[in-house]
């Protein structure tokens, strides 16, 4: 059986980091109590104290506050221990670990293990954008994206996927623990939500690289396939 895919058009690009980045919206940091728009994007606590030096010459105000705020150990980098902290869904959840993990590979670009400041604000505009087309598909505003939702947002992005393979993402991405008003809402979280677009994105583009004549059939070794599931998010 074939896989049918294409170029996805809307999908976030990490190259937006190399874009200077919007203005972000003036708010005050949120704790992880207060309430918040469901599925929206939010920080948690902030550290204390006063950073030990100034924003970088051209930089936003505002952006190197929240990226002060976030490292709380005043290093002027962010670890993936910090990020993971300052990151709540719009449920107030915190980002799962592997989602961290995820987002510092991509803009951890020097692969010195933390961010700086420049590659923070590409994590943040990366994030905004993701946050755009999480509140597009949450059509019924629960806060979290169900099987149909999913499938239509993957739709969007030129990925054809069956409904086996549709079920099989949901069940590996969405939410785990208690489903009643003090845990997680059923369905796929937003952080979820980016690591289970990333990981379809990054298969498929794997696969491509060896079907080289894009007839949806491949033929590899071991090796090969192990290296390209591996290398999923």
């Amino acid at each position: 059986m074939s896989i049918h895919y294409g170029a996805p058009q809307r999908y976030p690009s990490q190259a937006s980091q190399y874009r200077p980045s919007p203005a972000p919206p003036a708010r005050p940091v949120s704790s992880q109590y207060g309430g918040a728009a469901q599925g929206q994007y939010q920080y948690a606590r902030p550290g204390y104290g006063a950073p030990a030096a100034g924003p970088p010459p051209g930089a936003d105000p505002q952006l190197w506050q929240w990226f002060s705020a976030v490292d709380t150990d005043r290093s002027g980098a962010i670890s993936v221990t910090e990020l993971q902290a300052a990151l709540v869904n719009g449920n107030w959840t915190r980002f799962d670990l592997d989602t961290v993990k995820m987002l510092m590979s991509i803009f951890d670009t020097d692969r010195s293990g933390t961010i700086g400041f420049n590659e923070f604000a590409g994590l943040w505009k990366y994030i905004q954008d993701w946050q755009n087309v999480f509140r597009h598909f949450d059509r019924d505003r629960s806060g979290s994206i169900d099987g149909a939702e999913l499938a239509e947002a993957l739709r969007s992005f030129g990925y054809n996927l069956s409904p086996t393979l549709l079920s099989l993402l949901e069940q590996k991405y969405v939410a785990s623990g208690p489903s009643d008003r003090y845990g997680p809402p059923p369905g796929i979280t937003f952080d979820r939500f980016v690591r289970a677009c990333v990981a379809v994105k990054t298969l498929t583009e794997a696969f491509q690289r060896v079907d080289t004549d894009r007839d949806g059939w491949v033929q590899m070794n071991y090796e090969q396939f192990m290296q390209i599931i591996l290398s999923a998010p």
